[in-house]
């Protein structure tokens, strides 16, 4: 699966955000998207691909282990 390139700090509001696992894109920063910082790199999840991992979000692994 493709990596997408996170959106920098600040644009949540201003530009589309792409979910770093399945590429999902959307217009703003939805509610129900989680976003995680892995070695200083903001990454954003889509609903269903954090719902999917919720245990490995919450054990704290860096999406590269999911």
């Amino acid at each position: 699966m493709d990596q997408q390139t996170p959106q920098p700090s600040g644009s949540e509001n201003a530009e589309n955000l792409v979910c770093s696992r399945c590429g999902k894109v959307t217009e703003g920063a939805p509610p129900t998207w989680t976003c995680s910082v892995e070695n200083g790199v903001r990454r954003y999840f889509c609903d269903s691909c954090a719902r999917e991992n919720l245990r490995a979000i919450e054990g704290r692994l860096d999406s590269t282990w999911w």
